[in-house]
């Protein structure tokens, strides 16, 4: 089991890595068809997840508990929300369709701000998969080990893309293929580095787990609403990135609900 979790927890930066070695294939930035289909797909993946993974084994938990199974989702959810809106507030960085930065002030190029970005969606995807596979390891969560990876697998999936966002513009600057690569995998690392701190903090605190896997549901949701949302429907092809969401979304329930 053990071997399951530490995969489980790679899977996602596995991903991220894939998509920063379009470098090594690409001259230019991804097709902007294509980039709106991948941020659409990693929205709906992103949605089903914190419902199907995250937000009702939370529910079922705290009823297990004796606890009102309303409460940890409603609490984690409003938690994971705000703490990712306090780090929207601080951290410079900037989103993939935005003319500025955001956060505090910083004299950071636009392709490193993209990262900080990228970098800040990876927490929660890393604790959502990170507390799924500490749950497994507790006994104490109403997924299975199918489902669990199938949650790795589609945040995987979405991962891609933001690879993809962070090496090329990279690259477009004038920086060497290995360096834009290196960027791009760098921004993928904190995933199961905050998994794994998970899974620890977990181990050790139990009852916590509902609030953790909501806590994960609305930092992922807070990205969805936040960034790739808005950046999918700005400019041209957003019918595009509306089928990707109807498909992202679509996948990850059927993922979830057939293998959890």
């Amino acid at each position: 089991m053990i071997f399951n979790t530490v995969l489980g927890l790679l899977i996602p930066f596995v991903g991220t890595a894939l998509g920063a070695a379009t470098v090594f294939l690409l001259k230019r930035d991804l097709n902007e068809k294509v980039q709106k289909f991948l941020l659409g797909f990693a929205s709906g993946v992103m949605a089903a997840a914190s419902v199907w993974s995250l937000l009702l084994p939370s529910a079922e938990m705290a009823a297990e508990q004796g606890v009102p199974e309303w409460l940890p989702p409603a609490a984690g959810f409003a938690l994971g929300m705000l703490a990712l809106l306090a780090l929207d507030t601080f951290v410079p960085h900037q989103h993939i369709d935005a003319a500025e930065a955001e956060g505090r002030k910083s004299s950071f190029s636009r392709s490193k701000l993209l990262l900080f970005s990228v970098t800040l969606h990876n927490i929660p995807e890393g604790m959502a998969v990170g507390a799924v596979f500490a749950g497994l390891l507790a006994g104490g969560v109403p997924v299975t080990a199918a489902g669990a990876f199938a949650l790795s697998a589609g945040i995987a999936l979405q991962n891609f893309p933001e690879g993809a966002v962070i090496s090329m513009p990279l690259l477009a600057e004038g920086n060497k293929k290995g360096k834009a690569f290196g960027y791009g995998v760098l921004s993928g690392a904190v995933e199961p580095a905050a998994g794994l701190i998970t899974a620890l903090f977990t181990s050790l605190v139990t009852p916590v787990l509902p609030y953790l896997l909501s806590f994960a549901a609305g930092a992922m949701i807070y990205v969805v609403v936040e960034e790739l949302i808005p950046s999918s429907q700005s400019g041209k092809h957003t019918n595009i990135a509306t089928v990707g969401v109807l498909l992202g979304f679509t996948a990850m329930m059927i993922l979830d609900m057939a293998l959890g």
